[in-house]
């Protein structure tokens, strides 16, 4: 009974108590931790079941103090701040993220355009490398093309390489000495003469005082002593003219010839280069790498093989056939003849020796052959260069002749120019281009105050041809009235000057 009193006196738990949590289960290191201290404990501590008794836990269950209702009411207020402070910073949380979203737009846009900047710059300068790239083989192939056309090697001598070839042996005259000089005056002939009595006379006498002497003594000499110096002279005079005016006369021959030739030339000329033009073109079609090699003089005697080679030769059919490769024949050959004694080398070394001999002999009759043509190129250089100097003296007296003829006409002409001209005849009227000219160059003038000379005249020039035939026919008109007024004064002026003539004869 007193059981079922205690349980009655037990208060209800009141709806709004929170529910206890329910016990964490615990885990493996914790259940180790209190399976330790348990085994630690000792068996005293642990009472024994008799002990216990109901009546007492319920009597400390009573004895308990109860929970509160303010209490439980203060909790829920708590959790509900604690929601609304979440709800709130979550809020916040949220707004902040979405600036955040929005910067990262806004950087992501300006991020795209800057790369499609770079890309465009990118693009831009792959265009220009290519561009580059594309010039740089067009500069190749003109390279090609303008190294081809250094090739071009005409056949033909021209006549300016003549004239060179001529100055350069007249400078090579000028240092050996062959030169002709000019003639010394009388004074210097003399002093030649005298010097060295007047250098005994005054041994202590320096250069200058010898010429100031000698200065003195030419003034005081007779004009008998002084005749034998100048006869000298003026021979000596004459010679180096008359071979000056002859070198001068073929030189100016020379270049006559040479223009004449060059005309001639030109053409000549400009047909193997257009020729030469033509292969290169062909050759750059069709693509043909061709090896170019330096042409040998085919009557030139050949060197002679060594000992070691007319040996290799003679093993080299026989290493072949046992199928040796071109190589192994070659160390095969050196090896044997290395061990070969001096009497083995000594019949190859023989023939090596006739053979060298051979073609030492052949090589010198080969020289003299080449200097003999030479010599015979030579002659007939010469032989070119007169038949050359008498075609050019030919054409200076015809350049002379046509200088003359022309003198003579301007001559004939100036002197026209010269005799009185009447005042009173009538002077020839104006074209109709004339005419036109004028009143256009007025015009033009006053439109363009400083125009040119020359460019005036084009206008005035194109200005005529833009013209009608309706319009052209004003100013033809205008010069015709002008050519009949001119004619009726002219047989009027001729007229008056055969009846004066008339009068002066009666």
């Amino acid at each position: 009974m007193a059981d079922t009193a205690v349980a009655l006196i037990v208060p209800k738990k009141s709806r709004n108590n929170r529910k206890a949590l329910k016990q964490k289960s615990p885990s493996t290191n914790e259940a180790n931790i209190m399976a330790q201290k348990l085994s630690e404990t000792s068996p005293a501590s642990v009472l024994p079941p008799s002990d216990t008794d109901p009546t007492k836990e319920n009597h400390e269950s009573l004895s308990q103090p109860r929970p509160s209702p303010k209490k439980g009411k203060s909790k829920a207020a708590k959790a509900k701040q604690n929601k609304e402070a979440s709800a709130s910073s979550f809020e916040k949380d949220f707004q902040e993220m979405q600036e955040m979203l929005q910067q990262l737009k806004l950087e992501k846009e300006k991020t795209e355009v800057l790369m499609k900047e770079k890309d465009e710059m990118l693009k831009a300068k792959n265009e220009e490398i290519e561009m580059k790239g594309k010039e740089h083989e067009k500069m190749k192939m003109e390279l090609k093309k303008l190294q081809k056309l250094k090739e071009f090697k005409p056949t033909m001598t021209l006549p300016f390489v003549q004239a060179l070839n001529e100055k350069e042996q007249d400078k090579k005259k000028k240092k050996s000495g062959n030169e002709i000089k000019r003639p010394c005056p009388p004074y210097s002939l003399w002093c030649k003469d005298q010097w060295n009595e007047v250098k005994k006379e005054n041994p202590e006498a320096e250069f200058k005082d010898i010429s100031n002497i000698l200065g003195a003594k030419w003034k005081t000499i007779t004009a008998e002593e002084k005749k034998p110096y100048e006869e000298k002279y003026q021979a000596e005079k004459e010679a180096y003219l008359k071979v000056m005016t002859k070198e001068k006369r073929e030189s100016e021959a020379m270049k006559l010839l040479e223009e004449d030739q060059k005309q001639k030339t030109a053409m000549e000329l400009l047909e193997q280069y257009l020729q030469f033009k033509q292969e290169a073109y062909q050759e750059e079609n069709n693509k043909k790498t061709k090896t170019t090699k330096k042409e040998k003089d085919p009557l030139k005697p050949k060197h002679p093989l060594s000992a070691f080679f007319l040996f290799s030769n003679e093993r080299r059919a026989a290493l072949l056939a046992e199928n040796k490769n071109v190589l192994e024949v070659a160390k095969i050959a050196g090896e044997e003849w290395k061990n070969m004694t001096e009497k083995q080398r000594g019949p190859y070394e023989e023939i090596a020796k006739k053979n060298k001999e051979k073609y030492i002999q052949e090589m010198e009759a080969y020289k003299q052959k080449k200097d003999e043509e030479a010599t015979n190129l030579k002659k007939e250089e010469e032989e070119l260069m007169k038949l050359q100097k008498q075609e050019a003296l030919q054409l200076l007296k015809k350049k002379e002749k046509t200088e003359n003829i022309i003198k003579k006409t301007k001559e004939q002409r100036q002197k026209k120019q010269q005799q009185i001209v009447d005042p009173n005849k009538p002077k020839k009227p104006a074209s109709s281009f004339l005419l036109f000219s004028k009143e256009t160059r007025k015009s033009l003038l006053q439109e363009r105050p400083g125009i040119n000379n020359s460019t005036l005249t084009a206008m005035i020039s194109v200005k005529w041809k833009e013209l009608n035939q309706e319009e052209r026919q004003i100013w033809n008109s205008k010069a015709a009235e002008a050519m009949e007024g001119y004619k009726k004064e002219l047989e009027e002026y001729n007229k008056a000057v055969a009846a004066t003539s008339n009068d002066k004869q009666q």
